[in-house]
């Protein structure tokens, strides 16, 4: 049985009259169109597709950031839509997210060590009970498993590049411990060569900690080079999804063969 489980998820948006044709009272739009995919555990899947084909709005779905308009979500066999906020609360320790934009994701007004620490004090760990100094050690601890020392923790968001801002927002993704990440296009507001790195980094961690991805992007060198299987999304819809050889290999979908087909050699130098 797979980790994650999506079963025919849609959303809709209704547009206000006048918004794209002026006069009709307004419309459905559809962002997320009949989908369904399986992660296994351990596994990377990686949705990949041009910018606003619903690959953002997908990835909030399943950790319902956003409200689906239909469909169904399965977590380890439990039903996420069914789930009470007390049941989501619960769940979320086990589902997080890293954000595309590792700057606009951290609170300028807040030290390292209270972003990173934060969901700790959230999800009432250790009872509620932690001590500010059992805090500290367990952020530190975090921030030298994304390469950063721990002298970082007295210091604030804009003090730190594109790369390492990023890689404070995975510490804070994973100091809960969670079984599933959703990462949503966590490369793409960084340059190549720290793009790869943090790509890199990705895959150390989910060795590290057993790890379950669902890795959205663009970019098809990225994830190929990330992921065990590859979904392919367009327009609100995926067209294609496989083991990822399969999918490099022997591209069935014409849209699928383009985005090979624009990139050609690899962007990144991965080790």
């Amino acid at each position: 049985m797979a980790l994650l489980e999506v079963r025919n998820l849609t959303k809709i948006y209704r547009s206000d009259a006048g918004t794209f044709q002026p006069g009709s009272g307004g419309r459905e739009v559809p962002a997320v169109n009949g989908v369904s995919l399986d992660i296994h555990a351990g596994e990377t899947l990686g949705l990949v597709g041009e910018s606003g084909c619903g690959k953002t709005t997908l990835g909030r779905m399943i950790l319902r950031l956003i409200e689906p308009t239909s469909g169904s979500i399965s977590f380890d066999g439990r039903d996420i839509l069914a789930a009470s906020p007390g049941e989501m609360r619960r769940l979320r320790r086990d589902m997080q997210i890293v954000f595309q934009d590792p700057f606009a994701s951290l609170d300028p007004r807040m030290r390292i060590d209270e972003i990173v620490s934060e969901p700790l004090k959230i999800h009432g760990t250790n009872g509620g009970s932690a001590s500010r100094d059992s805090l500290h050690l367990a952020a530190a601890e975090m921030m030298q498993a994304v390469g950063l020392d721990s002298s970082a923790l007295s210091r604030y968001p804009h003090e730190f590049s594109g790369g390492q801002r990023q890689r404070i927002g995975i510490a804070r993704a994973l100091i809960l411990h969670p079984r599933f990440v959703v990462c949503d296009e966590p490369v793409s507001a960084l340059d190549v060569s720290v793009g790869a790195q943090v790509v890199n980094l990705l895959k150390s961690l989910q060795r590290q900690f057993g790890l379950t991805f669902l890795f959205i992007s663009h970019s098809m060198p990225v994830v190929r080079y990330l992921s065990d299987c590859i979904a392919v999304m367009r327009r609100g819809e995926i067209v294609e999804t496989g083991p990822t050889e399969q999918i490099v290999s022997a591209p069935v979908h014409e849209y699928t063969r383009a985005l090979l087909a624009a990139t050609p050699e690899p962007e990144y130098k991965l080790s």
